[in-house]
């Protein structure tokens, strides 16, 4: 429970309001006011030493032109005490950050650093601070970052207009996401009132008509403290903090009258209906490719009890495939999937609830109504049984106790599950501590009537609910493209000849800006006197019971059971290695002996907090031609479930079924449909592993299951099961799969609270002493290493280029300089020509050691020719440049810093267990740390030399149908084949 506690110290500048202890969190809240700002401060107190900041501003735009969006990225382009062109990216290089990012909300601009050195933390929060109190907000970066006009051939003043801009490329980018586009129209009409009406990314049709005078007056209006909430969290002590606020930042101004708030929605009276297009750019047919979604709209996000019911009764409808409406939308024929949106939305000021499905038709609109609404009244009618309910609470509890951490820091997430309530002013702590609401819940769900009511009041008898069609349109980007052209021209048309001249005298100006070196001295930075000399080793005990081997770490996870079977994948063909990938993805999701999936999923859920089987593949650290994979069952549960956990994993390894031939057809379409929506978001990911696919067996693997090539294959064979008897055929090729590797030689991980792993050991053994252990053979592939040119046309507004080498796994000396190589181009070169010049909302380079391959890559990119063109020139840049130690510094650091990242206790335990198991073990990976550290300049020159010769790369794009017309003549001269999805 949490327990109020004695007033926190605060610095003489603020106020200490109240200090609270949060048992289930091991962390004590304490909240604080600014004496003369008002600026609110909540410090999380923990004796973590990765400590955390966060600066947010309440940020609520009142249309789609992108103001905070674009303000975000423009506040970090030079400050008054630091007046470099680009503190935030220079800062990344002289850091050693675990955590450093920017972000805008629909309702909240926050700006987040996290670090375990105590320099660099100070040197970090005088940065952050000063670019958001005291940006300069210069008129050229705003071009850069948002939007600007150039001609299209340099000079040329008759040459046509073209709009460029890092922001108008990166939500042309996002909204040819359909996923995006659903939730932005969802949200258009669903709040016709409020800032959620708009999109705060910005539109890219509205973003050209945002000027830079309404650019600073948003600054001026939100950047300020008294619109701001301050968070932090670790050891270094509230009142430390506030000294550095104060004077940093605070003393500089006065109190703000002015109150910036999210108004509430004004309700429906009545639910609607809308129909709109999105941009459908495949080629092919539109049969089934329309979305329907329905939208209600419910109670305040910061009301604990209005967001703890909704959870409850999302959960009851859609936690699993066995919840009533989740089972309904993945079996109906009215579409191929569940809709991406489904879920409860909790981020903005009030709570929205989707569901739908895609794969449609638009005239199955009012069908899918009746399906939804018929599921959720006969709960109205019949509730649901009280083990689910259980279920769903146990859920809760689990997810509030888990300490999380291996992706973003602890703390950040902490902190971001906090923000929502302190933006709209409510009191965050009670949505921090669920046990209490818990308890209170696990009450009133005794009565039948309370999951009933919340049905009936929040979804069937709430007027405020919107059901959305969205069809494919395979004219719309054209469309745009034309209507784009036409703003271009009219504009270009209205320029007289001084007008025009400024377009090309500020073009100069942004080159000229964008080319200057600053002075990296202006900013404070570690060294890498700084870096610790190594990093702790964790304990483990090896053991074995019963005839099976264990590996035991006792760690802190606040009451968390974590347990691994793992083993070495066996030597299998090729079409078995296809198939491998389906079975991972499926063995959770199937029904189990005697019952059926439905019958599972409400086991899993009653039992642990999740459960999956996976592999784990890597190349050799002495050959990347030799791959090491493994099969992997993973789970987590509350220590008191935990013999619950061991059966249901032992059932799952063992009794697995692949009868139920319905549910393989629908979690293939759903495998489909998620990939699918992956690209416009994982687009730099995937022509990477296609331009790689021939550096190794491994990466060619990587490649067919999961990259282009496996988006392609999956959409045949969920095509070809269509057919009954090829879906008979594909569930005995599962089966038969599954016998070959339920017969591997098993080896257990558990990871659990210090002194409790022992007796853990002796439970699970007695479980799963029935495992067999027969297959002695492990997977071999064949060797590859061959160049490979490919042009993947896919539905995307923006491309993703790549480019690959040939290069050295980890063991090899080599490996160390390559890996500070990546970070010494991206931070010497290719941000300045990817980003700042080229447009791209990323881009850079990255080392490989597993598959032995060096990789060049943009992100949501407008060019494809230009982009590969400056690849080349960073090597050249590298081989003729003069080279400065300070950059080299900046690469190790960043290198280093990556390495010495921390994780959740139970991820670290996981995570030194399979690096072993691959032979990285802790001295080899420290071993690799110090040859990192040892890399000179002239390593760099060498390798870069050596492994990056033009004429050898391989390339991959990935783009649109649009831009792949665009640069066709290039892309043949370039040897590319094409390939549609």
């Amino acid at each position: 429970m949490n327990s109020p506690s004695k007033l926190p110290i605060a610095h003489d500048s603020f106020i200490p309001l109240r200090a609270e202890r949060i048992d289930a969190l091991n962390i004590r809240v304490e909240q604080f006011e600014h004496r003369e700002t008002g600026a609110i401060h909540y410090h999380f107190a923990s004796d973590n030493t990765e400590n955390v900041f966060l600066v947010a501003l309440r940020t609520v735009p009142k249309d789609s032109r992108g103001v905070a969006h674009i303000l975000e990225h423009t506040a970090l382009c030079g400050s008054e005490h630091y007046p470099v062109r680009d503190p935030f990216f220079m800062m990344l290089r002289r850091s050693l950050n675990t955590f450093m990012n920017a972000f805008t909300s629909a309702d909240w601009t926050a700006y987040p650093f996290a670090s375990q050195n105590r320099k660099d933390f100070r040197n970090l929060l005088d940065v952050y601070l000063d670019a958001v109190f005291f940006s300069k907000l210069d008129p050229l970066d705003f071009a850069q970052e948002g939007h600007r006009v150039e001609f299209a051939e340099p000079g040329n003043t008759d040459s046509d207009l073209v709009y460029k801009g890092v922001v108008f490329n990166e939500m042309k980018g996002a909204m040819s996401s359909v996923p995006s586009r659903l939730w932005q129209t969802l949200c258009h009409h669903l709040f016709p009132t409020s800032t959620y009406h708009y999109n705060s990314g910005g539109e890219p049709e509205h973003i050209p008509e945002l000027s830079y005078e309404q650019l600073r007056a948003f600054y001026k209006s939100h950047y300020h403290p008294s619109n701001a909430t301050f968070m932090t969290f670790g050891d270094i002590p509230a009142a430390e903090h506030q000294a550095v606020f104060h004077e940093q930042a605070l003393q500089n101004f006065s109190r703000l009258d002015k109150r910036i708030v999210v108004n509430p929605e004004e309700r429906y009276t009545a639910p609607k209906r809308v129909t709109e297009p999105y941009a459908f750019d495949e080629e092919g047919g539109q049969e089934r490719r329309t979305h329907i979604v329905m939208g209600w709209l419910l109670g305040e996000s910061s009301e604990l009890k209005d967001l703890l019911e909704a959870q409850l009764l999302s959960s009851v409808l859609m936690e699993n495939s066995a919840s009533p409406l989740q089972q309904a939308l993945e079996t109906t024929d009215l579409g191929t999937a569940p809709s991406p949106l489904c879920g409860l939305e909790d981020s903005l000021r009030e709570l929205v609830f989707c569901c739908g499905i895609e794969g449609s038709e638009p005239e199955h609109e009012e069908a899918l109504e009746k399906l939804v609404l018929g599921v959720i009244e006969d709960i109205v009618a019949n509730g649901v049984p009280q083990e689910q309910l259980e279920a769903v609470l146990h859920q809760l509890e689990l997810h509030q106790r888990e300490i999380s951490g291996d992706g973003m820091p602890f703390g950040l997430n902490l902190i971001l599950q906090a923000l929502g309530p302190a933006t709209h002013y409510a009191d965050p702590v009670p949505s921090m501590d669920l046990e209490p609401v818990i308890a209170q819940l696990r009450e009133q769900i005794q009565s039948p009537d309370y999951i009933r009511g919340l049905a009936r009041d929040l979804l069937i008898e709430n007027p405020h609910r919107l059901t959305l069609v969205m069809t494919p349109d395979g004219a719309l980007s054209e469309k745009k493209r034309e209507e784009e052209q036409q703003r271009l021209a009219k504009l270009k048309a209205g320029l007289d000849d001084n007008e025009k001249q400024a377009i090309v005298t500020q073009a100069a100006a942004l080159l000229e800006r964008q080319a200057q070196e600053d002075d990296p001295e202006l900013l404070p930075k570690v060294t890498l006197a700084d870096v610790p000399g190594t990093l702790p080793k964790l304990t483990y005990q090896e053991t074995n019971v019963e005839g099976l081997p264990f590996t035991l770490y006792e760690q802190g996870t606040n009451g968390l059971v974590y347990q691994q079977l793992s083993c070495t994948v066996p030597d299998l063909s090729a079409e078995e290695l296809q198939l491998l990938p389906h079975l991972t993805g499926m063995t959770a999701e199937l029904g189990l002996g005697d019952e059926d999936y439905l019958a599972t999923q409400h086991r899993q859920s009653s039992s642990v907090g999740s459960i999956s089987l996976f592999t784990s593949m890597r190349g050799s650290v002495e050959d990347e031609q030799v791959a090491q994979a493994s099969l992997v069952l993973s789970s987590k549960a509350l220590a008191r479930k935990s013999a619950e956990q061991s059966k249901l994993m032992r059932d799952t390894l063992l009794d697995v079924r692949f009868d139920e031939l319905p549910r393989i057809r629908e979690l293939v379409a759903q495998q489909r449909a998620r990939r699918e929506q992956s690209i416009t978001g994982q687009g730099h990911s995937l022509a990477m592993l296609a331009a790689c696919a021939g550096m190794s067996p491994l990466a060619m693997l990587h490649h067919e299951l999961s990259g282009m090539q496996g988006i392609a294959g999956l959409r045949q064979l969920d095509d070809s099961l269509a057919d009954a008897a090829k879906l008979d055929a594909f569930a005995q090729q599962l089966q038969q799969l599954h016998g070959k590797l339920r017969n591997a030689e098993w080896e257990a991980l558990i990871v659990a609270e210090p002194g409790s792993t022992a007796a853990l050991a002796e439970q699970a053994a007695d479980i799963w002493k029935a495992l067999p252990a027969q297959s002695d053979s492990a997977l071999r592939l064949p060797m590859m290493r061959e160049a490979r040119r490919e042009c993947w046309v896919a539905n995307s507004q923006v491309s993703f280029c790549a480019k690959a080498y040939a290069t050295v796994p980890s063991g090899h000396a080599d490996a160390a300089a390559l890996t500070v190589l990546s970070g010494y181009l991206r931070n010497g070169f290719l941000h300045r020509a990817i980003r700042e010049q080229g447009g791209a909302y990323g881009g850079g380079a990255s080392h490989d050691a597993s598959i032995a391959a060096f990789r060049f890559y943009s992100y949501r990119d407008p060019r494809i020719e230009g982009t590969l063109e400056d690849f080349d020139a960073s090597i050249e840049w590298m081989a003729s440049g003069n080279h400065s130690p300070a950059g080299l510094e900046e690469a190790i650091l960043g290198v280093v810093s990556t390495i010495d990242k921390p994780g959740s206790p139970a991820g670290e335990a996981k995570q030194d267990f399979h690096n072993r198991r691959f032979g990285r073990n802790h001295e080899q990976r420290m071993a690799f740390r110090q040859r990192i550290l040892d890399v000179t300049l002239d390593d760099l020159k060498r390798v870069a030399a050596e492994y990056l010769v033009p004429e050898n790369a391989s390339i991959a794009v990935v783009t649109g149908n649009v831009a792949r017309r665009d640069s066709d003549s290039y892309l043949q001269s370039l040897g590319m084949t094409f390939k549609e999805l």
